[in-house]
């Protein structure tokens, strides 16, 4: 488990799999963020198995 948001941010993501709780089709997704081509559900961005990296600046 990573200790910091910053070892978060560089990990790679990992393919998870979950039946659609709409029409049960095996649906893939990245780190537990779910949308089914089958029927268009979405789950909540929140409910991700870990944080989203955050934005960084680019420098000018």
């Amino acid at each position: 488990m990573p200790s910091s948001p910053d070892e978060a941010a560089t990990e790679h993501p990992e393919i998870t799999f979950i039946g659609c709780s709409r029409c049960g089709t095996l649906i893939a997704g990245l780190d537990g963020r779910y949308a089914c081509s089958g029927c268009g559900w979405v789950n909540e961005w929140t409910e991700g198995h870990r944080p989203l990296p955050e934005a960084r600046r680019r420098r000018t």
